[in-house]
């Protein structure tokens, strides 16, 4: 019965319930109720003064983060989303800018542009790394190009030297997404750090899990202080902090909560002991792939890390022979819980299919010819990845131990040695629906 797939009654590799990865231990609930005892559960103040950048924790974890990253500055946010918006005030996007972004990530990166006025350009993705293509980045750079919003997706490294190369060479900024690739690596570089901006997120589910938080890195001393008043009531201090010029600076309150920050610190303590048992469970899983012909784990270059926020396998639907669907079905079934897809391209949101985001009057999207339904300005790489290839298993949500790594590689290699019973499986299913 252990060869027969638990599609077809079989007995399933993994036969228990995965159990939900929970990182918080005793050091966050100390470091909570150190906080508590202090009863000062915020720092910040809207005005100028000492208070003006935070509490002891906040001022604590970007301290640590600067030491990590060994980076000038980290500013603390209170999501990695109000970090993407904040960067977009601090590079200076106003009303009309184009800012090139993916179509394949969430969707706060896409939609942070249109908070200044600006305009996203969609690029295509690289269909084996699933991030931004550079050379589709740099077709779609017109006089009206201001930024690139790269996105490390899934904890690999998008091409960053390449995309700052291109960033240079047409006087572009470069922003990184890399709220699910903290301490991944391009050539030994941390991402986050080689574009103008990095913005690292600290929610729920991610690496380094604080509830709710981000951090924004940088080596330019504007951007930093302008990343902080735009933090917290800018309108206020400007002046303090030596900017003469208030565009974009109208602030608001993204500001760190000193409990949030304290979890983070807690948390960032053992960052390579949650990195470390992902990292390690996916390097067996892209070994197992490696030998199933249709089947492609991720491909990461010498000199590169990626975190494994989440491991994408990437399927042939032609060299399996069968639908992408038939593939989930049968390794949900035998215990290794893959979702189809990751999200539909962002420009099929109805922000863009119908150019209105800010008020009554489609604004900014006036200020634009950019059409979101017009084909030729439409991704045919990402259209594939989502409708046919791309299986994503959520790494980062599971506790896993070598037990159950062994039970998903026995799960692999036991779907891709039935295919034949899968396609009579999938004919007569298909004959019985009438399609």
């Amino acid at each position: 019965m252990r060869d027969r797939l638990a599609l077809f009654g079989g007995e399933p590799e993994v036969a228990s319930p995965l159990q939900p990865y929970r990182s918080v231990g005793q050091a966050e609930r100390d470091a909570v109720m150190a906080v508590m005892n202090s009863e000062c559960l915020s720092g910040f103040m809207g005005a100028p003064g000492p208070q003006f950048f935070g509490g002891p924790q906040v001022q604590k974890l970007e301290a640590e983060w600067r030491k990590l990253y060994g980076c000038r500055h980290a500013v603390s946010m209170n999501s990695a989303t109000s970090g993407l918006v904040a960067a977009m005030g601090a590079i200076g996007i106003s009303p009309g800018d184009e800012v090139i972004v993916p179509p394949y990530t969430m969707s706060a990166t896409a939609v942070a542009p249109l908070f200044y006025g600006g305009i996203p350009v969609f690029a295509d993705i690289n269909p084996t790394s699933l991030c931004i293509d550079p050379g589709d980045v740099e077709r779609q750079i017109t006089p009206k190009t201001r930024a690139i919003l790269a996105v490390n997706l899934f904890g690999r490294p998008a091409d960053l030297l390449a995309l700052r190369s291109i960033a240079d060479r047409h006087r572009l900024m470069l922003v990184e997404d890399s709220a699910q690739a903290p301490f991944a690596r391009q050539n030994g570089k941390l991402c986050g750090t080689i574009g103008h901006i990095g913005v690292y997120s600290l929610n729920y589910h991610k690496h380094i899990h604080a509830g709710e938080g981000g951090i924004c890195v940088t080596n330019d001393d504007s951007l930093a202080n302008r990343l902080a008043l735009i933090r917290n009531h800018g309108e206020n201090v400007f002046g303090n902090l030596g900017e003469s010029d208030p565009a974009n600076l109208i602030g608001q309150n993204l500001r760190m909560t000193e409990l949030s920050a304290a979890v983070a610190l807690a948390q960032l303590g053992r960052i390579e002991h949650h990195l470390a048992r992902r990292e390690t469970a996916a390097h067996r899983l892209n070994a197992a792939v490696s030998q199933l012909e249709g089947m492609a784990a991720p491909v990461v270059p010498d000199g590169w890390r990626h975190n494994y926020y989440c491991w994408p396998l990437r399927i042939s639907e032609a060299a399996l022979g069968v639908r992408r669907q038939t593939v989930a079905a049968a390794l949900k079934a035998e215990g290794m819980p893959f979702r189809e897809g990751y999200v539909s391209p962002l420009y099929n949101l109805p922000t863009f299919q119908r150019r209105r985001a800010i008020g009554n009057d489609g604004w900014p999207f006036v200020l634009s010819n950019r059409s979101y339904t017009d084909s030729a300005w439409q991704c045919p790489n990402v259209e594939l990845v989502e409708s046919s290839q791309l299986l994503l298993f959520l790494l980062c949500a599971w506790e896993i131990d070598d037990s159950l790594v062994d039970g998903f590689v026995r799960a692999l290699t036991k779907v891709h040695a039935n295919l034949p019973a899968l396609r009579s499986w999938e004919r007569d299913t298909e004959a019985m629906s009438g399609d």
